[in-house]
């Protein structure tokens, strides 16, 4: 697990490991979400950049009932 610190500006820098997983680049705008105790950011995508990315994905598993 990769953990990060906030900055006195409250700027927090995304593991290289994670930004090369996620193919983030500079500038790219996230969603950020505040879900319980934890913070959950969401990169946004040019929707034609995300044609078939759920192609083949496993849908076999349990949801928790807050997730529907």
């Amino acid at each position: 697990m990769d953990t990060a610190t906030i900055s006195k500006n409250y700027q927090v820098l995304i593991p290289q490991r994670i930004r090369k997983a996620m193919r983030l680049a500079p500038g790219q705008k996230m969603q950020i979400l505040l879900y319980g105790n934890r913070i959950e950011l969401i990169p946004e995508h040019d929707i034609r950049t995300m044609r078939g990315f759920l192609k083949g994905i496993n849908t076999d598993f349990k949801r928790d009932e807050d997730r529907l």
